[in-house]
């Protein structure tokens, strides 16, 4: 005991680790990896985790719009009563980008051949917590192809289609093969409390081209033409510590989709209504592109570093109001007086970090007796009736069998031992199981590395991935 406390006046033992920013988990857009329904944000996948994604939408037509080599509808074909379906595959690389490759159609030249592709973003900042992010990224396609020896472009619906061109007479044609773009992020804590759960905000807005922008002269597949700005919003309400729930609402260019996502533990569900700003004409839609539809969405996260390889979904950290700093009152000024009068036995002066977030000055004397200022009471005379403030981790037994602690959508493994802390180089960052969590002051959120007060004086580091040998 007394060399415990002795070691209080070594220093303080802290590490502190690069770490990304906190922002909510973003939700898999239908064919190109994170992002809303249809268009990227600014943010990417955390570095190694992959995203498998498979989505679609329903199509009913009576009739098809046919047009002429000029790109004008003439007549109308046979309808479309079909399931469109695409997949994708994502991975987040070093927290700074993202990269996957797109499947959108498969089948022989009479359907338009094979189409897939790539895409990829660069995340060029994102706020440590609030504010802004902006990220440049693009898609790439291959053609369709028919086999009548025409030039074909893809469309923004991921099914292969005969009227969209490289060239048409006397008008412009599709070039939509490669499409860049940028994009900008707002990420906004929410409201907490009250009837909703904790709730993040975003907002994008973009501008690209060839996907984005072509297409604007042909009436059958430019209604809603944006010349090449998309944008769109998001609210995710975090239900639980596993799961989050995101409604979003975007134009992408051409369309206003609204949809909702469910994630728990990196599996994904959702359900979209695409392409809702188009009217409904009373003699019925003759354009896939100019039709409100249904889409449905299956997605799955894994990241290998974590238990299970589950991705636990993310929000903004939530920091307790102010009020949980106040330290408690100090004791009866009757119980002072029972100081300690000869300074020269006082021995040296260290700090006990509570887990409260103060330091309580103590002194150990020469007979392994501990002081506490600030006239250097005895805390041995004080018992039992007086004891430090705050709660300690020490006799819990998530604590005592090592168990992992599931802390902001990560587990946090304990480390072998245990050491004393200086007050003023750690922040407090939420509880657990009734006992406060801290981290290093200019740590960035997620966090690596995290401290629990283990009993009086005496602190535990948790590291993410941290296991101890058996």
């Amino acid at each position: 005991m007394r060399g415990a406390l002795l070691a209080l006046s070594a220093g303080v033992m802290l590490c502190c680790a690069g770490l990304a920013a906190q922002t909510p988990t973003m939700p898999s857009t239908l064919r190109y990896g994170s992002g809303l329904i249809d268009i990227p944000v600014s943010s990417v996948l955390p570095h190694m985790t992959i995203t498998g994604t498979f989505s679609g939408f329903f199509m009913k037509l009576s009739r098809r719009t046919e047009i002429d080599d000029s790109g004008a509808g003439v007549s109308f074909g046979p309808g479309v009563d079909e399931f469109f379906s695409d997949a994708s595959l994502g991975v987040g690389l070093f927290d700074r980008a993202e990269a996957g490759v797109s499947f959108q159609s498969f089948g022989d030249a009479s359907s338009g051949g094979n189409v897939w592709g790539v895409f990829g973003r660069v995340r060029l900042w994102e706020p440590v917590d609030q504010g802004l992010g902006f990220a440049l990224g693009g898609r790439y396609l291959t053609s369709p192809s028919f086999g009548d020896g025409r030039e074909y472009a893809p469309g923004r619906l991921g099914f292969a289609d005969d009227r969209l061109r490289k060239s048409y007479t006397g008008r412009r044609g599709f070039d939509t093969k490669l499409s860049l773009y940028g994009v900008a992020t707002a990420f906004l804590r929410g409201f907490d409390g009250g009837l909703l759960p904790p709730n993040d905000m975003t907002f994008t807005l973009g501008r690209g081209g060839g996907m984005f922008s072509n297409g604007g002269e042909l009436d059958f597949y430019s209604q809603g033409h944006g010349n090449g700005w998309f944008f769109g919003s998001a609210i995710h309400f975090n239900v639980s510590e596993r799961s989050v729930f995101t409604v979003m609402a975007e134009h992408n260019g051409f369309d206003v989709n609204v949809g909702a996502n469910f994630d728990w533990d990196g599996i994904r569900v959702g359900a979209q209504y695409l392409a809702s700003n188009h009217v409904w004409p009373t003699d019925g839609h003759t354009s896939e592109y100019a039709k409100p539809k249904l889409g449905i969405l299956a997605s799955i996260a894994i990241c290998p570093s974590a238990p299970g390889f589950r991705c636990r979904p993310r929000m903004m950290a939530r920091v307790e109001p102010d009020t949980i700093w106040i330290p408690p009152p100090p004791p009866d000024t009757v119980i002072v007086r029972v100081g300690v009068e000869s300074p020269s036995v006082l021995g040296e002066e260290s700090s006990l970090c509570l887990s409260t977030g103060q330091n309580v000055p103590i002194r150990v004397t020469a007979l392994g007796d501990t002081l506490v200022g600030p006239s250097w009471v005895s805390v041995r005379s004080m018992r039992p009736s007086v004891v430090f403030s705050g709660a300690y981790a020490s006799g819990a037994f998530w604590y005592e069998s090592d168990e992992v602690v599931a802390f902001e959508g990560a587990d946090f493994h304990k480390s072998s031992d245990t050491f004393p802390i200086d007050c003023e180089q750690i922040l407090r960052v939420g509880v657990y199981q009734g006992v406060p969590v801290y981290a290093v002051i200019s740590a960035r959120r997620p966090l690596d590395v995290i401290f629990i007060p283990a009993r009086v004086g005496l602190w535990r580091r948790y590291e993410r991935g941290l296991r101890l040998p058996d």
